[in-house]
């Protein structure tokens, strides 16, 4: 694990946006042994439907809460987020809509941050392999330069193998492993691949990160 992480020169609290505990546990930890200052910033208004949503907020609080990290939990507008993206419904993976959710999360951490006392912002969402982190990185600078004094911090969380980590982390804690990106439409395609290949649709509320048997989540 590195502890050895630091903010940019002249940085010296960091809000965190977060969008699930399998992501931000190797991240949450690593920043606490590097002793930075910081809180989880949780807006996803992208995620769908609303038992997926609760299931990956809670459990991000509750790893947070567990290790003594302020949890911000803003509001699940999702009806905000459908009208941004209307007319990209069939956009692919990575593509415009992608780029149009990141802007929507990221301006409103660099918002809250510019009104609470944070100089910097970053995400969680680049340690995924499954992510373009070039795309992520575009749109969390973007953001932060709506604001005055706040900055967009790029570190690559995939750096001193924090995708390994993160698996490791997610395995001990026994994370619901969710099996899509989050939106309505990430669910629709990848259940449209399952269905060609003969694959059983995502059942929301399975335990696949744990030792034990999966069990539905209640």
């Amino acid at each position: 694990m590195d502890n050895n992480l630091k903010l940019p020169k002249g940085k010296h609290k960091l809000l965190l946006h977060s969008c699930c505990a399998p992501c931000s546990g190797d991240i949450i930890l690593r920043l606490k042994e590097s002793a930075i200052d910081f809180s989880i910033y949780f807006y996803n208004p992208n995620i769908h439907p609303e038992r997926e949503y609760m299931i990956r907020k809670e459990e991000n609080k509750k790893f947070a809460l567990k290790h003594e990290i302020s949890f911000i939990d803003a509001d699940y507008d999702k009806d905000n987020w459908f009208e941004l993206t209307k007319g990209m419904e069939w956009e692919p993976e990575r593509g415009k809509r992608c780029s149009a959710c990141f802007d929507m999360r990221f301006i409103k951490t660099a918002s809250h941050a510019q009104k609470h006392g944070f100089d910097i912002i970053s995400s969680t969402l680049g340690i995924s392999r499954w992510k373009d982190f070039n795309q992520i990185n575009n749109s969390g600078i973007k953001a932060a330069d709506l604001f005055d004094k706040i900055s967009y911090w790029t570190y690559n969380w995939r750096k001193q193998d924090g995708s390994k980590n993160m698996l490791i982390v997610s395995k001990n804690e026994e994370f619901y492993m969710q099996e899509y990106c989050g939106c309505v439409y990430s669910l629709r395609d990848t259940n449209i691949w399952r269905h060609k290949n003969k694959r059983e649709k995502i059942k929301i509320g399975f335990k696949y990160y744990s030792n034990k048997k999966p069990t539905k989540d209640k």
